[in-house]
């Protein structure tokens, strides 16, 4: 599972909203809105990839959010 806490977090940290973050990675905002609210279980390893690099996300924090098996 995602850990979306941290997802927010860092979209915030690069203050970017979700919908500046889907349009950088190619992706209406309403798709991403629900791929967030639906504690990110349908995201694709593309968009991992692509969210991880427009973040400037470490593999730590990669792995922290997009493989995290327990979320706060």
């Amino acid at each position: 599972m995602v850990n979306v806490n941290k997802l927010k977090g860092k979209i915030v940290e690069c203050e970017l909203s979700v919908a500046e973050l889907a349009n950088k990675i190619g992706i209406d905002k309403a798709t991403l809105y629900r791929k967030i609210n639906s504690d990110g279980k349908n995201f694709t390893i593309e968009e991992a990839d692509l969210i991880s690099k427009e973040l400037m996300l470490s593999s730590k924090e990669v792995n922290a959010i997009f493989f995290s098996q327990f979320v706060a």
